[in-house]
């Protein structure tokens, strides 16, 4: 038997996830980090990232020896994801310059402006040119040593097998990203001829990493990988690996959406809608990324910074007062049942408003994140009213952006969903399809999310068929794979188009709360 890797440096987890040839999963491991705000930059320090990596390599292998009763051997091939975006600059000794600067930050509006205006393509300030050109605008000092730049999946792979490479999608939301899946020449000039009237001695070309298809081979484990992976020796060299990817990219994979009018939602600590497209978009939205999928086609991707984090903190509390009257209850049925009480609340969320704006949000124009729970005196506050409205909540930017979608006409014939939040049956799923008025279909890996997405790019790089990724997926990994479609429920759609009104009224609040404090 054949196993795959799948391993994914999530927001709030780093998940490993092995697979076998029929695509199930054999094993899981998992690790909690989280990001810090060092000097008003959220960041990661890159010792957590080994140790993370580390502790859900080792719960991984533990799983498969207590289910298969021997040591895990013989993995046929691995592949790393992680979250996109972001800037992570090193020097000619491989040293990192500045601490990583994740998605989350919201500090590049200038160069995101300038060079939208330059390239005419939207370039979000996530995207790690957006912080380069930013570096560039403040005179940082570390910009003239500059030697690689790439994301953190990059970082990983390159730690773990000496190649300086990224997949498509990864590289989508580095920089520009053309028709032949490179790095678009022409904008790589514009934006090279812009630093250089700047003086910033900076080799563009040079300093980003190579950009490969899904199914390409990106390298093998080296020596110093394995002992990086796993500490213990048991794991040996030469593993092959498939090109690193963006959780966006495999969340596409893991929800089966890479083809036209296909797409997908991820709802973590960020949420995003995926939209392949079928044809270019007729105007420029700074609301809207164009990245691709591991396979290079175009994709529009509403991309909003914050998603489920504030669910996790009220479960907290709440776990945290059963705790203080003597009752222990474990994540999953605490989660359980907080999300199941969503359902007997209110179709509006009964007058609450919450806004879970941890960190900036672009598509609202806040430059910082204020997370509030709203109510006026005649709102009923109980709990599976607050629990629909944290729910709700995370959709509601995104909804303001797939509005921008539906007007340029773009169409979609299935959506489905993945993510932690669905790992509760039905509850988020329903709500979901009450934001999109849409039905909504969410699989038995939907928990798994990407993780099982790039366990499955891992095998698909060694398939033997030579199918297309679409085909892949479509005839060998969800041919018989079980899901479950939910429609709209009118009065759920009727509540919520009440509750998206109320919220972008409310944003005001946000604005001065920012102003304010």
């Amino acid at each position: 038997m054949a196993w795959h890797l799948g391993i994914e440096f999530g927001s709030t987890r780093i998940k490993a996830v092995l697979i076998d040839e029929s695509m199930a999963v054999v094993a899981v491991g998992a690790h909690t980090w989280e990001n810090q705000l060092v000097d008003g930059v959220w960041s990661y320090a890159l010792d957590d990232v080994w140790a993370g990596v580390q502790d859900a390599y080792a719960q991984m292998a533990g799983d498969f020896t207590t289910t298969h009763g021997q040591p895990l051997t013989g993995i046929a091939s691995i592949g790393i994801s992680a979250m996109m975006h972001g800037y992570m600059p090193f020097d000619a000794d491989g040293e990192i310059l500045v601490p990583f600067r994740t998605w989350r930050n919201t500090m590049t509006a200038e160069a995101s402006q300038q060079l939208t205006d330059a390239l005419s393509f939207t370039i979000p300030q996530r995207w790690s040119i957006a912080h380069l050109f930013q570096a560039v605008l403040n005179g940082e000092p570390h910009v003239p040593h500059i030697r690689f730049l790439t994301t953190l999946a990059g970082y990983v792979h390159y730690q773990l097998t000496g190649e300086k490479v990224i997949g498509v999608c990864d590289a989508s939301g580095m920089f520009p990203v053309g028709a032949d899946h490179q790095f678009d020449r022409q904008r790589l000039a514009k934006t090279q001829a812009i630093f250089d009237s700047l003086g910033a001695s900076v080799n563009l070309a040079a300093v980003l990493p190579a950009v490969l298809d899904a199914g390409a081979n990106a390298g093998h484990l080296t020596d110093r990988g394995a002992r990086l992976l796993d500490p213990t020796g048991q794991l040996a060299a030469g593993i092959p690996f498939c090109p690193p990817e963006g959780d966006a990219g495999t969340g596409m994979v893991a929800t089966n959406a890479v083809a036209p009018r296909t797409g997908n939602i991820s709802a973590g600590t960020s949420i995003f809608a995926m939209i392949v497209l079928e044809h270019e978009l007729q105007h420029l939205h700074p609301e809207i990324d164009l990245v691709t999928t591991p396979a290079g086609d175009p994709v529009a991707m509403v991309h909003s910074n914050n998603g489920a984090s504030e669910i996790d903190e009220w479960a907290r509390v709440f776990g945290d007062f059963a705790a203080r009257h003597g009752v222990q209850i474990d994540e999953s049925a605490l989660f359980g049942g907080l999300f199941e009480a969503a359902l007997e609340g209110a179709a509006d969320g009964g007058g609450l408003l919450a806004y879970n704006y941890l960190a900036g949000e672009p598509i609202t124009g806040l430059s910082q994140g204020r997370p509030l729970i709203v109510r006026t005196p005649g709102s009923q506050l109980n709990l599976p009213n607050l629990m629909r409205t944290l729910i709700m909540s995370p959709f509601c930017t995104m909804s303001l952006g797939m509005r921008i979608l539906e007007g340029e006409g773009v169409k979609v014939d299935s959506m489905f969903a993945h993510g932690g939040v669905f790992k509760t049956k039905v509850v988020a799923q329903r709500l979901l399809a009450a934001a999109l008025n849409a039905p909504v279909t969410v699989g038995e890996t939907a928990s798994e999310g990407g993780a099982w997405g790039m366990a499955v790019l891992a095998a698909y790089a060694g398939d033997s068929r030579g199918l297309p990724l679409g085909q892949f997926l479509q005839q060998v990994v969800f041919a018989d794979a079980p899901v479950q479609t939910l429609a709209p429920d009118a009065a759920d759609v009727a509540g919520y188009a009440s509750f998206l009104r109320a919220f972008e009224r409310g944003l005001a609040i946000e604005h001065a709360a920012i102003e304010a404090s």
